[in-house]
């Protein structure tokens, strides 16, 4: 007997907003208090679901940067003297702190970034308090760390970070960059500024001496001054290859040490002996967690022609129970895309796929009056030359490619401009360890996908740029070594 299926409905379960009291106003935060802009501009931040006003916040200009810069030159002489177990103990302190207060924070996240409160809470901030453990460790084990006895904080940071996660950027530049004796002056992206302005209240409440860590929101105006202003020792800068580009002309020359993390064309590999049920979970996550804009999504599938019909059929079946609305609702699994700007260019760059002859599928849903949405896509048919297959598209839309052999999988995952990430389906062990070799990708996962540890190192190769960040490797961004 067939059970009906509205019997298996889920009902709402919405996180409640009264967890996080969002003032109506925030300003700049320098030197340990909360500002106007010199210039007085405001700016609002917007809840991408619903699109309503979410709060009021102050626009940093240059006057703005400067002045944070020298608050920051300020405190780095004595925060760069204390001993490193003492500057661990406000690591630890403030790690604590983003513990007790995570569920506020999940909840603040998710109004104003539009992922689903599942991910906020399940993924984003236990992975950013456990970043500040991490890094709260590795204070008074410098010496230790392999760069030589005694290395050097190198001054001020200027740190520029992205919307899609927007207090875990903060948490894998501010750490390292603490925990090794340096001041920061961060940028929150301009569409999710709060989480950054509630970190700041952070410091306070653990006491951080004033001027140690500077938030500015604001446009990218700030940022370029920041990037450029000569007082600044270290730039660290994750978004997009074509700002990253600007960013490394702007410090060339000057001495300035630079991480950047870029862009992102990851290569989903899955072969004929892969698990399939297994794999088609890795692809939903490699594609469609945070609405897929994460730069080292999955967004490239490359399947085994002999399998190409049974995964495909498993994916689409999958697709179709995916829950997209509401991100605050406990289980939401899809969200609103961060910005109406954003959501353009994805419809713009899903039509070129279709306009080039790709053949499109969405799973059926029914996307909410109010808000930016956008409903989980997969093209078949895809070239190498389709654009879907070359351009990053920064949200949920999975281009699949096929390959016969293992060879033919490597050349077709690295013939990208990219080199973030790659995930590899398999039950053999040595095939993994053969292909993961081959790959010109940062990080490689095997039968998982967009798993994340403060002990690993990530980061990319060609136009998904240089440097590291998390593990032992990236505390040598921010030593002189």
């Amino acid at each position: 007997m067939e059970t009906p299926a509205s019997i298996f409905a889920y009902a709402p379960a919405p996180e409640s907003r009264s967890v996080v009291d969002i003032a109506p106003s925030y300003g700049l935060f320098i030197d340990g208090e909360f500002t106007d802009a010199a210039d007085g501009k405001v700016f609002k931040s917007v809840s991408p679901a619903t699109e309503e006003v979410l709060s009021e916040v102050a626009q940093a200009g240059a006057d703005d940067v400067d002045r944070a810069v020298r608050a920051a030159r300020k405190a780095f002489e004595k925060w760069s003297a204390l001993p490193g177990a003492e500057r661990g103990k406000y690591l630890f302190r403030i790690a604590r702190i983003i513990q007790e207060r995570s569920r506020e924070l999940a909840v603040l996240e998710t109004l104003d970034n539009g992922k689903p409160i599942k991910e906020t809470r399940d993924a984003d901030l236990p992975l950013v308090a456990a970043h500040f453990f991490y890094y709260a460790g590795w204070a008074d084990k410098l010496d230790h760390a392999g760069y030589g006895a005694d290395p050097r904080a190198l001054g001020v940071a200027g740190q520029v970070i992205p919307w899609n996660f927007p207090l875990l950027m903060l948490a894998w530049k501010i750490a390292p960059a603490l925990a090794t004796g340096n001041t920061v002056v961060l940028k929150p992206a301009e569409t999710t500024p709060l989480s950054a302005l509630f970190f700041a209240d952070i410091c306070r409440q653990a006491g951080l001496p004033k001027g140690v860590v500077n938030i500015l929101p604001g446009y990218g105006d700030a940022g370029a001054a920041l990037v450029a202003h000569p007082d600044v020792n270290k730039v660290a800068f994750t978004g997009s290859t074509a700002v990253g580009k600007e960013i490394a002309r702007t410090v060339a020359g000057s001495g300035k040490k630079l991480t950047l993390e870029l862009g992102g064309k990851g290569a989903n590999i899955v072969f004929d002996d892969a698990p399939v049920d297994q794999a088609v979970e890795g692809i939903v996550n490699g594609i469609f967690f945070n609405q897929g804009q994460v730069c080292c999504a999955g967004s490239r599938l490359l399947v085994q022609e002999s399998v190409q019909d049974e995964v495909l059929d498993a994916l689409k079946r999958r697709l179709t129970t995916l829950r997209l609305g509401d991100p605050l609702d406990k289980n939401t699994d899809i969200g609103a895309i961060n910005s109406a700007e954003q959501l353009a260019r994805i419809t713009a760059l899903a039509d070129t796929g279709e306009a080039e002859g790709a053949e499109r599928w969405s799973a059926p849903c029914e996307l909410p009056d109010s808000g930016y949405w956008f409903a989980p896509t997969l093209f078949t048919n895809v070239t190498q030359a389709h654009t879907v297959a070359r351009d990053e598209i920064f949200g949920p839309v999975l281009s699949v490619l096929t390959f016969r052999t293992p060879d033919e999988a490597v050349a077709k995952a690295n013939n990208t401009q990219y080199g973030l990430s790659a995930g590899i389906w398999t039950e053999k062990g040595s095939r993994i360890l053969a292909v993961a070799n081959k790959l010109r990708a940062g990080v490689v996962w095997a039968n998982t996908f967009n798993k994340f540890d403060p002990t690993s190192p990530f980061g990319g190769y060609k136009e998904s740029g240089f440097g590291r960040e998390g593990g032992r490797h990236g505390l040598e961004a921010y030593l002189d070594v």
